[in-house]
């Protein structure tokens, strides 16, 4: 896939977070997707995505930890 390609794409994703922001988990794969094409072509990686990426994967394990902190039994 040519840079071009890509980048438009990446375009049409934050078009869609914006435009779609309940669908995280969703959005989060399809970035982390468009930036391992970039890595696999050897192309630079936009640093605003790269921080977006990891502040999902934040998100994410924040709640993990929140509905595994819920699940456990309260001590007596």
């Amino acid at each position: 896939m040519a840079f071009d390609d890509v980048k438009a794409e990446l375009g049409l994703l934050l078009t869609r977070m914006q435009n779609e922001p309940t669908d995280k988990h969703e959005l989060y794969l399809q970035l982390m997707e468009k930036l391992n094409e970039l890595k696999a072509f050897g192309m630079p990686l936009p640093q605003d995505l790269v921080a977006m990426e990891k502040a999902l994967e934040a998100e994410f394990a924040a709640e993990k930890r929140e509905a595994d902190d819920e699940r456990k039994p309260a001590r007596s």
